[in-house]
């Protein structure tokens, strides 16, 4: 065996090993987040009822998600302002939270997390949960953060 197959080898060892590595990188990173989807606006009354999809990824138990939102008009005017706790979240589980609004689903152009209030586990509070949160929407009516 030359020197150049050996060197040869342990370089192939090396970037096998690395692409391993990486490989179990993505997952590591999905492991330790939250996503949030505006599924459904349905009309209930004079106001209408949102339907959000929580999907908690993570191994981490929140106790409490407390979120700052913001509903925009569909002329881009904010029309109201509004806290809203989607906890608790158990570990690895996907949860569906209601909320209603006093505004006509048609009338609604977007939302915006503007912030997260307050995000606790059980023994403290969860640091950078705004980071943590990835958001999409089902409905013509956007979600961002």
């Amino acid at each position: 065996m030359t020197l150049f197959t050996r060197t040869r080898g342990s370089a192939l060892g090396i970037v096998a090993l690395a692409t391993l590595s990486l490989a179990g990188f993505p997952a590591a990173a999905q492991e330790s987040g939250l996503s949030v989807e505006l599924n459904k606006l349905e009309a209930q009354g004079s106001g209408c009822r949102a339907y959000l999809v929580v999907n908690n990824d993570s191994p981490t138990e929140y106790e409490s998600l407390k979120l700052d939102l913001v509903l925009f008009q569909k002329n881009g005017v904010i029309g109201r302002r509004f806290a809203m706790d989607l906890a608790p979240l158990k570990p690895k589980k996907r949860t569906v939270k209601l909320f209603d609004l006093d505004n006509k689903c048609d009338e609604i152009g977007s939302f915006l997390i503007n912030d997260v209030m307050e995000c606790k586990g059980p023994a403290s509070a969860i640091e950078d949960c705004l980071g943590r949160l990835s958001v999409k929407s089902l409905t013509d009516v956007e979600l961002s953060k």
